[in-house]
């Protein structure tokens, strides 16, 4: 199953689906509702590369916990094979958590995340066109420098239209600063 298909199917789930119920109760399991049975990480990682929409609530006071939950699910994976995220993304990532860039930061990998499912979209839009549906799934090992290329410009260029935004962010830092008179 390829990336697209994972995050697209994330994205465009049918108006009035209902969503899928998984219950934390107070002794840590995760109890699936629609299933009638206890669910493990690996299932909930299961449900959501299948795109099925769910969300993961407190038994006892109804709370939302599906961010921790995918949290949790994320340093499951993290910690078997190998990492998405290197040590110093991580460390990046707790920097920036809490301070006043958070929320663009968060918006820009977003972003980021979107443009890439829509680059590897582009790619496989084409290879249906040459009749081969999985072109892009099988010529990946061969094309990974040529992508890994592309993206490195893309980073380039990301960096240098920061690099560009700087006045602007110091400029604002000292307004928001500034002692109101």
């Amino acid at each position: 199953m390829d990336l697209f298909f994972i995050y697209n199917k994330s994205l465009n789930f049918e108006k009035g689906k209902r969503v899928r119920l998984i219950k934390k109760y107070s002794n840590r399991r995760l109890y699936d509702t629609e299933s009638s049975s206890y669910i493990t990480l690996d299932g909930i990682k299961k449900l959501v590369v299948a795109g099925v929409p769910l969300e993961v609530r407190d038994a006892k006071t109804d709370e939302d916990l599906t961010r921790s939950i995918m949290l949790q699910v994320i340093l499951e994976e993290e910690t078997i094979g190998s990492p998405l995220f290197s040590i110093e993304l991580l460390k990046s990532l707790i920097r920036f958590h809490g301070s006043a860039v958070q929320e663009m930061l968060s918006v820009y990998l977003e972003n980021n995340m979107k443009a890439f499912v829509d680059f590897q979209q582009n790619l496989q839009e084409q290879s249906r066109k040459m009749g081969d549906a999985d072109f892009w799934s099988k010529s990946l090992q061969f094309h990974q420098p040529a992508v890994q290329s592309m993206m490195n410009a893309y980073v380039e260029q990301s960096h240098k239209m920061l690099n560009q935004m700087t006045p602007l962010f110091s400029f604002l830092q000292e307004t928001v600063a500034a002692p109101k008179k």
